[in-house]
């Protein structure tokens, strides 16, 4: 994770042969072609300015597209370690050298270094010691010359190649385990091949490197020269020579930019054929010998070196265009200058070749080449090897020679693997159809969606029209954009309807994608409406469509999992698993999927044993069906892992997941599941409370996730979000706010404005804010949140209900109790509409009801709702399920308000139970628990027991990782509490200032939180007689309300009434009365009229009266206290009990 350093920020501008002026750091063009980037660090910002400077710019452009300048070290630096190229190159003036230089060398992906300086002899000593300085040159143009081969060994080192470890018989491999750019540079060579390009494709191509290329004057001549003169030279002339195509072309293939490669399609496509046709000709000419050898020079990085070690025996591909020689002194002597590089291995390949037995494209192409002199053979694209021996050359550990021999026309291997890419790949679709279903596979869904709407404007066909509306209907769904997926989607089903002949196949998939949008937009009846369309046909007019059956009942689980229908989720999963049983043989990999559906609708039902059960089930289809280290059993083990978690049994949780780390920290998983798999176990640690370590797999995680996705792809936003929350809990909520920011601005960027992941982002900031003590922030964000759910959610979708409940929760912090309680029922109302009575989700509402009730004073009608919530929760989840041990708190909370502290005590005694028999002893939930009864004891009057239950609630706090300091403050506060009540007033004293400190370490100087631990103190010295020490404590409590809360929040009644209580004591009545008056008045406009709090204050303003002999007026304060106090508290309670000696006494003096 970077940091901000000191170092001064420049602007930066893309360097300019028209335009002199200078900044500190000018960069290159956005769009990035190069395989490197050159770098030159100028000693002089003047310089800068001057013509000979531009005419070295101008010599540099003639080699290279883009020169990066820098005159300020720290800022070079900084470029060159963010730079997302793997190869630098940089020039460097003599005056920064020496420093630089030992600063660099050891960075791997500055690979070559030239010194241009005014004295050679005065580097001579230190520039020895350094493997990377290729030279020290007193002129620009050797350096040109230099740069110009270093780039050619750039492009060499930068083909792609892809390694497939060896099999052991010829069945089906499973493409997960390939790499990508195995599998989509063989598709869309296939693809490239059968569309039939136009001039209006060479238009475009031509338009998009005039953008490209700026103002960089030679690469627009060359250019304008390709627009005029492409069909007067064939397509390896103009490959070979000494322009931009060469680089460009084999860059998109190596990094797979499929928006580049569309662009040069048509140039791929004409190279290709022409390789075809002189193989054919050289073939037919017998200008090859029935077997022969070519070589190839070029370094490997050390991680590809260790690939290709371990793939001896297996095949590698060339997924670019791929140049050899048939002189091995020219590859060898490449060889050798790559294996002087420390970051680099020199790989000599041997390359045996038999075109009788190979019908894969290769040619001869000295007479044809820009170079006519050379003798190199160019192999087309995705050129596919066996790998045979590995030897080190002379041994050399840093030089070795690889033996590889082109794969013939019956290599099973390969065989195997070409039909599988081609049936997973949309077989019956060609051309560009072809092509826009790769590019959604791949995730490219703008350039998908211009493919398609491409298609649909040149076709009259009403069958491709239905076809092309289905594809922008997945486009639009895979974007969030559900609406209009829905449209297109209803227009393919319309087309398709009026159509003749009528397929039944395509009616089923166009019901069951308007079934999947309305699934996405949360309207579920409506979804489920369509999937019974879809699954009516199959049935009736398909029945032995059994694939299709399968995908139709699965659609109808997941759309009765969004609607909290478990039962029925579960009866149509298990059909899938049915039909799987009676279709596949017993151990396919199929049925372990449907196991795993099943094992996550368990979790899910909160029925984890049994979650627990089907994912085992899955684990032992896939070890009897699959290799011991497949990512599959990967995928496995994480599951039992998840249940595991659910389960609270984190070390075993740990465990699978670890097993399926294993397997993925191999050289052939998958990138992205072994970042899922260090996701996962962050989250365990996270739900162990061992923060720090949650973070460091998070971490691994996103640095997997940074290298293989764009920084703007929504899974980097979503790891975000939980680096975010772990920040949050660790209660750095800046840091917490910083991470949620950041995922925003990925959905800024790759997300339309009202797509559904705004909300969810807005919701995380408005979290961070509400707990930084900042409700108004927080209910601006939760507006946004609403706002953006009201445009695109149905108005009875259940993330609708959140955000009311999200909303509900500010308003009960600011002490808006009746604003709350109306949001939570709108709430409640839209998931009575939209869920099943018993849905989990709808216990959570009664809560909220019921909490809000309850700090109203609302008793009677609290109780209801906390036991409907339970209740449900009693019905459907496990008996000791931890959202049980949260009602059973609730309940007890209530009573406790009450005064029934026995019924108070056995509830929280049942929540102790659960979380005892669920969590580990240390665990913060239980913390949460022994305070809770502590709370009950302390009510009771049974202070050594409270202090008892307070100090083990403290103990499990404090060896929390990193310390929690406000969950410490809480139990340091609770035990000075305590302290007070017992008399023991320095103890008290010293817990409640231990108290303070925690707080202000862990919240903002003007939370809440502060003020009412202010109050706390003032109590304290209120009772040891220290007035001026109380008055001072409660005013600054008094002051931090007035800055955090609204002006008629309930807690502003503390301070005025402890303040009141304090001149009382001083004997200053005339000063107390108007505080009590205060308190009284806030109490009135915020509480209902028999709340236990107002009766506090009529007693209070009576004792002032009582002071000062106005005893009739203190009779009548003491008989509203008194009446209020019936009417809400137990008939034992202490406070009636005060009131009536108060009461009492009085009625002596009159």
């Amino acid at each position: 994770m970077q940091t901000v350093d000191q170092r001064k920020k420049s602007t930066s501008v893309t360097v300019s042969m028209e335009d002199p002026r200078t900044r500190s750091h000018r960069t290159m063009n956005p769009r990035i072609f190069q395989n490197f980037l050159l770098i030159w660090l100028n000693d002089s910002i003047g310089e800068i300015n001057n013509v000979d400077y531009q005419k070295s710019i101008e010599k540099l452009q003639q080699v290279v597209n883009n020169v990066n300048t820098f005159t300020d070290i720290d800022e070079c630096i900084d470029f060159v370690t963010d730079a997302e190229s793997e190869t630098v190159i940089m020039i460097i003036s003599s005056k920064f050298s020496q420093n630089i230089v030992s600063l660099i060398q050891n960075i791997s992906k500055v690979n070559f270094i030239y010194i241009l300086c005014d004295n050679k002899s005065s580097l001579e000593e230190w520039i020895e010691q350094s493997t990377k300085v290729n030279g020290v040159y007193m002129d620009i143009t050797p350096i040109c010359d230099a740069v110009k081969k270093a780039a050619h060994q750039c492009d060499q080192n930068a083909v792609s190649m892809s390694f497939i470890k060896p099999t052991d018989g010829v069945s089906k491999q499973n493409l997960d385990e390939l790499d990508q750019s195995f599998m989509y540079t063989q598709i869309i060579k296939e693809i490239l091949l059968t569309i039939d390009f136009k001039q209006e494709h060479i238009n475009e191509f031509l338009a998009y490197f005039r953008e490209h290329f700026g103002n960089n004057s030679p690469e627009l001549k060359t250019v304008d020269r390709i627009e005029n003169e492409y069909y007067s030279h064939r397509p390896i002339w103009w490959y070979t020579s000494s322009c931009f195509l060469y680089p460009k072309v084999n860059e998109a293939l190596r990094t797979m930019k499929v928006d580049r490669i569309i662009k040069m399609g048509f140039f791929i496509r004409d190279l290709h054929e022409h390789i075809i046709a002189l193989h054919s000709e050289q073939h037919a000419g017998h200008h090859f010998p029935e077997s022969f050898t070519v070589f190839r020079g070029q370094g490997l990085s050390h991680e590809d070196f260790n690939k290709l070690m371990k793939t001896k025996g297996g095949l590698m591909s060339f997924n670019n265009f791929l140049s050899t020689s048939s002189n091995r002194e020219i590859s060898y002597m490449l060889a050798c200058s790559n294996g002087d590089n420390p970051d680099l291995i020199g790989i000599l390949f041997k390359i045996t070749t038999d075109p009788s037995t190979s019908s894969a494209s290769f040619a001869n192409i000295r007479d044809h080449s820009f170079f006519e002199e050379e003798e190199e053979i160019l192999f087309s694209m995705h050129s596919v090897f066996r790998i045979g021996d590995i030897e080190k050359i002379d041994g050399n550990d840093r030089l070795w020679q690889v033996n590889l021999a082109l794969t013939d026309d019956n290599d099973p291997q390969l065989h195997v693997l070409t039909e599988s890419l081609r049936q997973e790949t949309f077989p019956h679709l060609t051309g560009w159809f072809r092509l826009g279903g790769i590019l959604i596979r791949l995730g490219q869904f703008n350039m998908a969606k211009d493919v398609f709407e491409t298609i649909l404007k040149q076709t009259t066909d009403d069958c491709e029209k239905a076809d092309i509306y289905s594809h922008l209907g997945r486009i639009k769904d895979n974007q969030g954009e559900y609406e209009e997926a829905l449209e297109f989607h209803k227009k393919s089903l319309e087309i398709s309807q009026n159509t003749l002949p009528l397929k039944d196949a395509d009616l089923a998939t166009s019901n069951n994608n308007i079934g999947l949008a309305y699934n996405h937009m949360g309207q579920y009846s409506e979804a489920l409406s369509y999937y019974n369309k879809a699954l009516e046909i199959l049935q009736n007019k398909l029945p032995h469509n059994f694939k299709s059956l399968a995908v139709s009942y699965n659609n109808m689980a997941g759309v009765s999992t969004n609607m909290g229908d478990y039962s029925k989720a579960l009866s149509f999963y298990e059909k899938v698993l049915d039909i799987r049983r009676n279709t596949l043989p017993p151990n396919h990999p199929d049925l372990a999927i449907s196991h795993n559906n099943i094992g996550d609708l368990y979790c899910k039902m909160g029925e984890y044993w049994n979650a627990l059960e089907s994912h085992e089930r899955a684990l032992e289809i896939l070890k009897k069906s699959l290799t011991l280290d497949h990512p599959d059993l990967a995928t496995s083990y994480n599951n039992i892992g998840a249940a595991n978690a659910y389960l609270g049994e984190y070390s075993r949780a740990l465990s699978f997941y670890k097993e399926g780390l294993e397997i993925l920290q191999k050289p052939f998983a998958n990138c992205s599941d072994l970042a899922t798999c260090y996701h996962n176990i962050g989250d365990v640690y996270s739900k162990m409370s061992e923060y720090s370590k949650a973070l460091s797999y998070y971490d691994k995680a996103l640095e997997i996730r940074q290298k293989t996705l764009s920084p703007h792809h929504p899974e980097l936003a979503m790891l975000y979000v939980k680096i975010g929350s772990v920040h949050s809990q660790m209660l750095e909520y800046s840091k917490s706010l910083s991470y949620y920011h950041k995922a925003l601005e990925i959905f800024q960027t790759t997300l339309p404005s009202n797509h559904p992941n705004f909300a969810i982002s807005y919701i995380n900031i408005g979290l961070a804010h509400d707990k930084m003590g900042e409700p108004s922030t927080a209910l601006s964000y939760y507006d946004r949140a609403l706002q953006i759910q009201q445009k695109t959610l149905s108005p009875n979708h259940p993330d609708l209900a959140n955000s009311y409940n999200n909303i509900g929760a500010i308003h009960t912090n600011l002490g808006e109790y009746s604003k709350a309680l109306s949001y939570y029922e709108k709430a409640h109302e839209i998931l009575e509409k939209s869920l099943p009575s018993n849905h989990p989700n709808l216990a959570i509402s009664y809560g909220n009801i019921a909490s809000t009730y309850s700090t109203l004073s609302e008793y009677s009608k609290a109780l209801p709702f906390h036991e409907k919530a339970l209740e449900i929760q009693e019905n459907t989840l496990t008996t000791n399920h931890e959202s049980l041990a949260i009602s059973n708190n609730n309940i007890g909370d209530l009573y406790s308000k009450m005064g029934e502290y026995a019924k108070s005590l056995s509830y929280y005694k049942k929540a102790h139970e659960i979380l005892e028999d669920t969590h580990p002893p240390d665990h913060p939930s239980l913390a949460t628990s022994y305070n809770n009864i502590g709370v009950v004891y302390a009510n009771l009057g049974e202070y050594s027991n409270a202090l008892s239950y307070f100090n083990t609630a403290l103990k499990i706090k404090q060896t929390a990782i990193p310390p929690n300091y406000l969950s410490m403050a809480m139990s340091y506060s609770s035990i000075g509490s305590m302290y007070n009540k017992k008399s023991e007033y320095s103890k008290a004293l010293s817990n409640h200032e231990t108290a303070f400190k925690h707080f202000q370490e862990a919240l903002p100087p003007n939370h809440p939180h502060l003020g009412t631990s202010c109050g706390n103190i003032g109590e304290v010295y209120d009772n040891i007689g220290e007035y001026s020490k109380a008055l001072e404590y409660h005013e600054k409590e008094l002051k931090i309300y007035e800055e955090i809360l609204p002006p008629n929040h309930p807690n502003w009644a503390f301070p005025y009434n402890n303040i009141g209580l304090v001149y009382n004591k001083m004997g200053e009545y005339s000063k107390a009365l108007p505080f009590h008056e205060k308190a009284i008045e806030i109490r009135r406009a915020t509480l209902p009229s028999n709340h236990p709090h107002l009766g506090t204050s009529y007693n209070n303003i009576g004792l002032v009266h009582d002071n000062m002999g106005e005893y009739s007026k203190a009779l009548s304060f003491y008989e509203r206290a008194l009446d209020i106090r019936q009417h809400s508290l137990p008939p034992d309670h202490p406070d009636l009990q005060d009131v009536r000696k108060n009461i009492d006494n009085l009625k002596k003096k009159l």
